[in-house]
């Protein structure tokens, strides 16, 4: 058996889980979120808890065991806390601004690179080096931050780009560093 399928998923208060053939729909302050899983494995409810219960221990029952109970618990954090990633721009030039519902960014190239937010998706700029994405999805706000990433990666001689906040970038010499 998975020992991360085996705990036990502990329901706050104020969110509500409906699990209907499969469907699995939370409800809680921030919003609503769901997600369709096998139906060979069993959610049992019992008061302010779920356990997800496998079909057999077999290693592919036991990797989905593990990802149904993350997937989960993952929403049920999402629609209590939210999630978030920040990520910090660095270059001379470079910089972000909030458009409406549209992220206008600045990152050296002979055109300003303007990004639709997705729904669900909410984007900061508290100052012009800094972009903070908010969203109860954690895959969908990890996946937005990674294409605003995309645009200009952090270089590893200058450190100039986008990079996440508290990511280590290594750095090499260039050609003085004999």
């Amino acid at each position: 058996m998975s020992r991360i399928g085996k705990k036990v998923i502990e329901i706050p208060s104020g969110v509500t889980v409906d699990i209907n053939e499969g469907l699995v729909v939370v409800k809680g302050p921030k919003g609503e979120d769901q997600q369709q899983i096998d139906k060979r494995f069993k959610l049992e409810q019992n008061d302010n808890e779920i356990q997800v219960i496998a079909p057999s221990s077999s290693k592919k029952d036991d990797s989905l065991h593990g990802l149904y109970r993350s997937l989960i618990f993952n929403m049920i954090e999402g629609v209590t806390n939210g999630y978030q990633k920040t990520l910090k721009i660095e270059g001379t030039g470079y910089r972000a601004n909030k458009k409406a519902d549209k992220l206008v960014m600045n990152l050296g190239f002979s055109h300003t690179v303007e990004m639709q937010d997705p729904e669900g998706i909410e984007v900061e700029t508290p100052d012009d080096r800094t972009i903070i994405v908010k969203g109860i999805n954690k895959q969908k706000v990890g996946e937005y931050a990674a294409k605003i990433r995309a645009w200009r990666k952090p270089e590893p001689y200058k450190g100039k780009g986008i990079k996440y906040d508290g990511e280590h970038i290594r750095r090499k010499e260039g050609k003085t560093g004999k």
